[in-house]
């Protein structure tokens, strides 16, 4: 039962984030919609952690598994994206690098900017 509550919680933000997304004339997806409703409502303790953890970290175990349709369905639509493959790589190499650069930038200025207390500066 406590899986079901702490599910119910999850869907509840994601459906307010679909409600958001048909509602803000913004191309932002839904699903980046509740992210930002999830992450509010724990750092202002209107849901605490206890109450969605563990299926939160259920949710991302067997998130590989959710990929596997779209692989299948990539490698049926093979004949049609094969003329770009090239320009796909690029993409995916230049914006892998770009992403793990400014993520390790990131972390490197905050851990920086932390002082004896553990908050920043």
């Amino acid at each position: 039962m406590k899986y079901l509550k702490q599910f119910g919680i999850i869907l509840l933000i994601s459906f307010l984030g679909e409600f958001l997304h048909h509602m803000i004339p913004i191309p932002v997806p839904a699903s980046i919609y509740g992210i930002v409703i999830m992450f509010l409502c724990l750092q202002f303790k209107i849901i605490r952690l206890p109450a969605v953890e563990e299926t939160g970290k259920f949710l991302i175990e067997i998130m590989p598994v959710m990929f596997i349709p779209a692989a299948v369905e990539l490698m049926e639509s093979f004949q049609i994206i094969k003329a770009s493959c090239l320009q796909y790589a690029v993409i995916i190499v230049v914006s892998t690098v770009l992403v793990m650069a400014v993520s390790g930038r990131v972390t490197q200025f905050v851990a920086h900017h932390k002082d004896k207390g553990g908050e920043t500066k």
